[in-house]
């Protein structure tokens, strides 16, 4: 009975936001979201009451971190091998100070801009350590 009073009251307070010049939006609401549920079917904290345990971090939070192993390959690798026509390219670009051309360099053969940011801040990196040796 409770839930179809509910629903009755949203369906009307629907028809009464649409003919007002200002409708509210939703996550706008001012009601703080509450850290506990009521145990209530209905209201912005609806929902059965847990207790949250604490649980040891997945396997997979780990993704993505350096280990110190890989680390020590990829120098000897760049050392070895060196860098790509296109880092080298990128290099001059940045002694010149064409930041801009660069990362247009960079965007067009990575693909992506966050990752042709990244690879200027390393290429601009590697020349600072050049700088000071």
């Amino acid at each position: 009975l409770t839930l179809r009073v509910a629903r009755r009251a949203a369906s009307v307070a629907s028809t009464r936001c649409s003919t007002m010049s200002t409708v509210r939006l939703t996550g706008f609401t001012g009601h703080p979201k509450g850290e506990r549920k009521t145990g209530l079917a209905v209201g912005m904290d609806k929902g059965h009451v847990l207790t949250s345990r604490d649980l040891k971090p997945k396997p997979s939070y780990r993704k993505g971190k350096l280990n110190k192993r890989v680390a020590f390959v990829r120098e000897i690798v760049r050392e070895v091998a060196g860098y790509a026509p296109y880092e080298k390219r990128t290099m001059e670009l940045l002694k010149v100070g064409k930041e801009k051309r660069a990362l247009k360099v960079l965007k067009n053969k990575l693909g992506t801009h966050k990752r042709a940011k990244a690879k200027r801040e390393e290429m601009s990196g590697v020349l600072r350590a050049q700088r000071t040796k």
